[in-house]
């Protein structure tokens, strides 16, 4: 059976999606079989980031409610035979939702794949609830800034609350990333150094995203940034899929600037 894994977070805007994308494409990349899932029942974004927009066809809802097959609702991706994906619906809203469809549908996907990512609705309404429900792991994008922080630490508050492995008496694994780190500003004191957001949260780290406007252009070619072999967000990325996968794989310092004069000294000697 696989794992479900729920990427969530407090507030919109923080990364969440593009996370879901590029941690699933990293996945597939390792070689284990993985499914992306949009929760975001009548906002779907999640197949744009992935370039799967014109190939969806049949959406979690009709799997759910209309007896659509889920392997004819799923959509391969062009870019890792490992890598399916299963869109949200546009056209229903959240009240569509509910447990015991919930379940069916993620136990069914469990039998197929190594890795279930559910890329979770922004916020802590009943889509998120539903989201985390049945996950066994939780990764939390936070941004380095205060109201990411606190509605996050909210968002952790419902998930220990209301996920089944809680009411079971086990326990969700979490995991943190800290995402969009401008090094300039951490080193100038105007942005907070992930030591003081793991003392906060006291969430185990698994990834620290760099700063990078490249991500922006992957998005809108549909192109996870994974694939981009000189991001730094991208290797980032390619670092925290592979500790999913099991990998142990050293942390990177992206909070520290090095001069432009000293990089190219490095340079040379490398």
């Amino acid at each position: 059976m696989g794992i479900v894994i729920a990427v969530i977070s407090g507030k919109g805007g923080v990364g969440k999606t593009t996370t879901t994308a590029n941690i699933g494409l990293g996945i597939a990349q390792n070689g284990k079989s993985c499914v992306v899932v949009d929760f975001d029942i009548g906002q779907r974004n999640l197949d744009m980031i992935l370039g799967l927009e014109n190939r969806v066809v049949y959406d979690m809802v009709h799997v759910m409610d209309d007896g659509v097959d889920v392997k004819q609702a799923l959509i391969k991706s062009k870019m890792s035979p490992n890598l399916s994906f299963l869109a949200a619906s546009q056209t229903k809203d959240k009240s569509v939702l509910n447990s015991e469809k919930i379940l069916k549908l993620i136990n069914s996907l469990k039998e197929s794949f190594e890795y279930v990512i559910l890329d979770a609705p922004a916020g802590i309404e009943s889509g998120y609830e539903h989201t985390i429900e049945f996950a066994d792991k939780a990764i939390i994008v936070v941004n380095p800034e205060v109201s990411s922080i606190r509605d996050s630490d909210r968002a952790i508050g419902i998930l220990d609350s209301k996920s089944q492995r809680v009411k079971d008496g086990s326990e969700v694994d979490k995991f943190l990333i800290i995402n969009r780190i401008d090094a300039k500003m951490v080193q100038s004191g105007e942005m907070l150094k992930s030591d003081d957001i793991l003392e906060i949260l006291s969430i185990p780290l698994i990834g620290k995203i760099p700063e990078d406007r490249g991500i922006i252009e992957a998005s809108n070619q549909g192109r996870p940034i994974v694939l981009f072999e000189n991001s730094k967000a991208g290797q980032a990325y390619k670092r925290i899929a592979k500790r999913l996968c099991g990998e142990k794989v050293d942390f990177v310092d992206v909070e520290s600037e090095t001069t432009g004069f000293m990089q190219k000294i490095k340079g040379i000697f490398k």
